[in-house]
């Protein structure tokens, strides 16, 4: 794809004026300079891309291990963020309203851009609401192969654990935090991502990675079963979804094995291969904890079957 032809600069932003692998028409938000950036270095290097896709209350910087960690394996990575992401943990924790109002479809619509303007499907990994939109996006026919990490329910999928409920009270305990940013108290972050390691690496992770997250996508997932309309919804059927690997922390309060797997129980009924594994004493930190590099080597190992 040429350059020239990839993207126009619009004060900072970006509007992309190619089609490449899409083929239904979707709304054209703007993306970033960054991610245009990113596009045109995967589509220059001829190597097969993965786009990382990040969930609640985290940034893309969260995927930067894993992304080298792809490179070093052979592969361009990308990592888009969500609508307005800023740059830092520290401008999001400053600025929280810009995180605020971010819907699952808007988050999907963003991903599916950067996805069309790729020269090759990409393998896409997406970690807790990051896990559902790969899904979604799978869904669509977009994905070489699909990695959900601790996936955020969607429509279908029944199980609601106390202790997921519990950790999502901080947001759905007040209606109006549909319309707001939330941030985490260490304990809520400590319950909800980081039980399954020592109180000191929990505490590095929070001042590390931890911004605050739009109340919306939350809102939607909870009520999912109840809207036939929900933007929280898989396309389990297409025969175009290509393989997908489900990955379960066993020690997740956050997304329980009873949702992972009432997940992979949906996916299973796609005639492609559907998996699921459990990673033993981890929680929802999996991805961004010190031991993140097993379950990336796990990831790793699934998409070099495929792509």
């Amino acid at each position: 794809m040429a350059e020239n032809k990839l993207a126009q600069k619009q004060t900072g932003l970006v509007a992309v004026t190619e089609e490449g692998l899409c083929t239904r028409p979707v709304e054209r938000p703007a993306i970033t300079e960054h991610e245009v950036e990113q596009l045109q270095r995967a589509n220059a290097s001829n190597l097969q891309p993965i786009v990382f896709v990040h969930g609640l209350w985290l940034l893309p910087s969260s995927w930067d291990r894993w992304a080298t960690l792809f490179e070093e394996a052979g592969y361009t990575a990308l990592s888009p963020g969500w609508p307005d992401d800023p740059e830092t943990v520290e401008e999001a924790n400053a600025n929280p309203e810009i995180l605020a109002h971010k819907t699952i479809g808007q988050v999907a619509e963003h991903c599916e851009q950067i996805i069309c303007r790729l020269n090759r499907k990409p393998a896409i990994i997406g970690h807790s609401f990051g896990g559902l939109l790969v899904q979604i996006l799978a869904g669509r026919g977009l994905s070489a192969a699909t990695v959900a990490i601790d996936p955020a329910p969607f429509r279908g999928v029944l199980p609601l654990p106390l202790s997921s409920l519990k950790s999502a009270w901080p947001v759905l305990g007040n209606p109006a935090n549909r319309n707001r940013a939330i941030p985490l108290t260490f304990d809520q972050f400590r319950f909800g991502f980081a039980n399954a390691v020592s109180e000191e690496e929990a505490r590095t992770l929070y001042d590390t990675y931890a911004v605050p997250a739009s109340g919306a996508p939350l809102f939607q997932a909870a009520t999912a079963n109840l809207n036939p309309w929900t933007e929280a919804k898989v396309d389990t059927d297409n025969p175009q979804r290509g393989p997908l690997l489900i990955i379960s922390g066993e020690k997740d309060n956050t997304v329980p094995w009873a949702i992972a797997n009432a997940s992979f129980q949906r996916e299973e009924r796609n005639a492609d291969v559907t998996e699921i594994m459990e990673i033993p004493n981890r929680g929802h930190s999996l991805t961004i904890d010190s031991g993140w590099r097993e379950v990336a080597e796990t990831a790793l190992r699934f998409v070099r079957r495929f792509v």
